[in-house]
């Protein structure tokens, strides 16, 4: 399945682990050429020095800063003159009872899950216009589709990603842009260890035993960036089999 990812210039926010890293470790076994953003430069340093990257290709990035997302495209375009895909991947889930009024863990979480995917659409959309063509994914969540009471503002910004995808999608028709929501479901990230509360840790752990490997959501990009050029996969939602919620 490479038809429509060799060659492809792909950015991927979020890459130092988790989704971000099992998409890139695929795409690059299909032939693009990756542009990878993370907080954690040594951890990027390492996964370029492994697929064997331009040391120009990774970029400690904060997504919660639009100049630090900027950049990031803007290197990719730099090196490669181009853009084809935005992965905007970086979240986390710190989830707690609305109650114990975590307002620090709220507030990362609409900047880096909400802000942070606006900031890489509004990153790359100017080049992807100027060519008329271009790919963004958007991770969204399970939880932007169902909320239980300790996920609240997690689903509530999971939720919003569809919305801004979907307004997104209407927007971009003259240029030949296409656009993908993914929401994973319990796939094996370091999603829960963002989680501060003991006691809800503890039961999402328990969640998470059934989890699905990263390389599902590599799957999940590598088929949508894989259709033909007239075909647009606006959203793939997907769990482990076992998985109820």
């Amino acid at each position: 399945m490479t038809q429509g990812i060799t060659d492809k210039v792909v950015v991927i926010t979020g890459a130092s682990s988790g989704l971000g890293e099992a998409a890139a470790r695929r795409l690059a076994k299909d032939g693009a050429k990756l542009v990878l953003g993370a907080r954690r430069l040594d951890r990027l340093k390492a996964l370029a020095e492994e697929l064997s990257l331009d040391p120009q290709a990774v970029l400690q990035t904060d997504v919660t800063q639009f100049e630090q997302v900027k950049h990031l495209v803007d290197r990719a375009v730099k090196l490669h003159g181009r853009i084809d895909l935005i992965i905007n991947n970086a979240g986390l889930m710190p989830h707690s009872p609305l109650e114990r009024c975590r307002v620090e863990d709220w507030d990362r979480m609409i900047d880096v899950n909400l802000k942070g995917v606006l900031y890489g659409i509004g990153a790359a959309l100017p080049h992807m216009k100027a060519q008329k063509s271009g790919h963004i994914i958007n991770v969204s969540s399970v939880a932007g589709h169902k909320v239980n009471p300790g996920g609240a503002v997690y689903a509530a910004t999971k939720h919003g990603v569809r919305v801004i995808s979907e307004g997104l999608r209407q927007g971009v028709k003259p240029y030949n842009i296409r656009t993908t929501i993914i929401s994973p479901g319990a796939v094996a990230t370091e999603l829960p260890d963002s989680i501060t509360e003991a006691d809800v840790a503890e039961r999402v752990r328990k969640v998470y035993e059934l989890a699905i490997p990263a390389d599902s959501f590599a799957s999940m990009v590598a088929f949508a960036m894989s259709q033909p050029e007239d075909v647009d996969i606006n959203e793939i939602l997907f769990r482990p089999t076992r998985q109820e919620y």
